[in-house]
């Protein structure tokens, strides 16, 4: 019986600017593809989300992860037609997964291709090749109704690191500890349970040796640090270059600002495949159960396909549904994100509305007082921020004043950043990578910063805070937030109130958790 096919809405990969095709594939290669699917009673899901924006968050009872999946995973019914139909492809079925909503096949290029009725061809960017579809692919239409998307056809870089390096003959930075002490963190709480924060991370590695070292010389308690492999991919430290320094920086940070808490990695491939498959997995982890998770890679949302940030948005929902809060670096590139089309663009996924955008400052303090606080944009770099193309405005900005975009048509969006901190490389954080210290910035601090924060309110409630962003928009104008008022990101300039630079401020984090925290919330640590 012949099967009729259709290509899935929004899903036709965006071929980087320069990529040129110079070969066919090895039809013998081996690839694996993630296939989601539709969820059960995801309005159902929605209202619950929403029933939570509105709920004070001592009170919140968030969903466990058993019941998100039984109420809202996949149907099995569902993830069985789509296993048969890729097996009778010749696909081998690697994993069904009614939390996740997901299908994991694998095969043959050759099988794989037939599989999805798409040509591959190897392509050729800046020095590296990666696989790339040479057109258009398509799903069965009896199940067109079922997937929702494929992650993992093409293995080209999805995101990069938020993250620059000081330059030695200037750099003021600081440790992290005492960047926590100028915004004013709180203590850690105490008690017999100790929060987890995940870290997401899409290349490189840490060392036992560079974690310990930082701690002493800090004289901070280390925290418990494990790493979970996803798609194949470990803790693979490479002497502290590259991707070496963002994944040790979330750890110190992490653990420096929040003393005592555990954290847990989760180490993917550079795909949109590593991407999805690394979140889904954190979310869903229910040996680590982290309670925050921070993400510090991305990249702007016109280098993602439509169908894979709706489906990396659905998965950030099911994160609040748990009581998960999910922080993202905003960006390195100003207005541009990167982008050389001179439009404005903004980063994606800090871009998501279940995410907590996190922009970038300049800071300057003496001691543990904070002086002056500005935009940063400047050492090589500025704060990511602007209106989103993908996601309309959501609630919880609707009294933000969030401006329409910068670019032609003017077009209203999800405001991004959602908070901020400091971030400039010159005004950063001293890191211990590689046996040495370093100086490092970017709103790849940022994120860590804000889950720290994060971990230390959880504490305080006594229970995991989960999504925040209603709450903290209430809190606009206030003392928990230093007002950033002065510079600009390119397209767009900070002033009083939220603004598409800094958004709603850096932190005031004990006047923060206090409004956050009534006083008969609990002291000990939440899990």
């Amino acid at each position: 019986m012949s099967t009729s096919w259709v290509q899935l809405h929004d899903s036709q990969p965006p071929r980087p600017t320069g990529a040129q095709r110079v070969r066919d594939i090895d039809p013998d290669q081996q690839i694996t593809v993630t296939v989601t699917v539709r969820g059960r009673d995801l309005e159902g899901l929605d209202a619950t989300v929403r029933q939570l924006d509105r709920t004070p968050l001592a009170e919140r009872r968030h969903l466990t992860r058993a019941e998100l999946a039984e109420r809202h995973g996949a149907d099995p019914n569902d993830l069985e037609r789509v296993a048969s139909f890729y097996r009778e492809q010749g696909l081998e079925v690697v994993e069904e997964s009614v939390a996740r909503r997901s299908v994991v096949v694998r095969g043959s290029a050759r099988a794989v291709a037939a599989a999805f009725q798409v040509g591959f061809g190897t392509y050729g960017l800046e020095g590296d090749t990666y696989r790339g579809l040479d057109g258009p692919y398509s799903i069965p239409a009896d199940l067109a109704d079922i997937i929702t998307g494929v992650f993992g056809l093409e293995d080209r870089p999805q995101a990069e690191t938020r993250h620059i390096l000081s330059p030695q003959t200037t750099a003021h930075t600081l440790p992290p500890a005492e960047v926590g002490q100028i915004y004013a963190f709180p203590a850690a709480g105490s008690g017999a349970t100790t929060p987890c924060v995940g870290i997401l991370e899409l290349g490189g590695g840490y060392t036992t040796s560079d974690i310990n070292t930082f701690f002493q010389q800090a004289g901070l308690p280390a925290p418990t640090v494990v790493a979970v492999p996803v798609d194949g991919a470990i803790n693979s430290p490479s002497g502290g270059a590259g991707a070496d320094v963002e994944v040790t920086l979330d750890i110190e940070v992490v653990g420096a600002v929040a003393p005592g808490v555990r954290i847990a990695v989760y180490f993917a491939p550079n795909t949109d495949q590593g991407f999805y498959d690394a979140l889904t997995t954190a979310i869903h982890d229910t040996t680590n159960q982290p309670s925050v998770i921070s993400i510090s890679w991305g990249g702007p949302e016109s280098s993602w396909t439509p169908q894979a940030m709706t489906q990396m948005e659905q998965a950030l929902q099911d994160a609040a549904a748990v009581g998960i809060t999910v922080t993202v670096a905003s960006g390195d590139s100003g207005s541009s994100d990167g982008v050389g089309d001179g439009l404005a663009h903004v980063d994606f996924p800090a871009s998501a509305p279940h995410a907590l955008g996190c922009g970038g400052t300049r800071l300057t303090a003496t001691g543990a007082t904070r002086e002056r606080e500005v935009v940063w944009n400047e050492g090589g770099g500025a704060t990511g921020g602007g209106v989103s193309v993908q996601f309309p405005l959501p609630s919880y900005q609707s009294s933000a004043r969030v401006p329409v975009s910068a670019n032609p048509g003017g077009k209203a969006g999800r405001g991004v950043p959602d908070v901020a901190g400091n971030a400039d490389p010159a005004t950063g954080y001293a890191i211990y990578v590689g046996g040495q210290t370093q100086g490092v910035g970017g709103t790849s601090a940022v994120a860590p910063l804000w889950a720290g924060l994060t971990a230390l309110l959880n504490e305080h409630l006594g229970k995991p805070a989960g999504f925040v962003n209603p709450q903290l928009y209430a809190l606009l104008g206030t003392s928990s937030f230093h007002q950033i008022t002065s510079g600009n990101n390119g397209a767009y300039s900070a002033g009083p109130g939220w603004n598409a630079c800094c958004g709603l401020g850096s932190p005031e984090g004990q006047n923060l958790v206090t409004s956050l925290s009534p006083p008969s919330a609990g002291r000990a640590r939440a899990s």
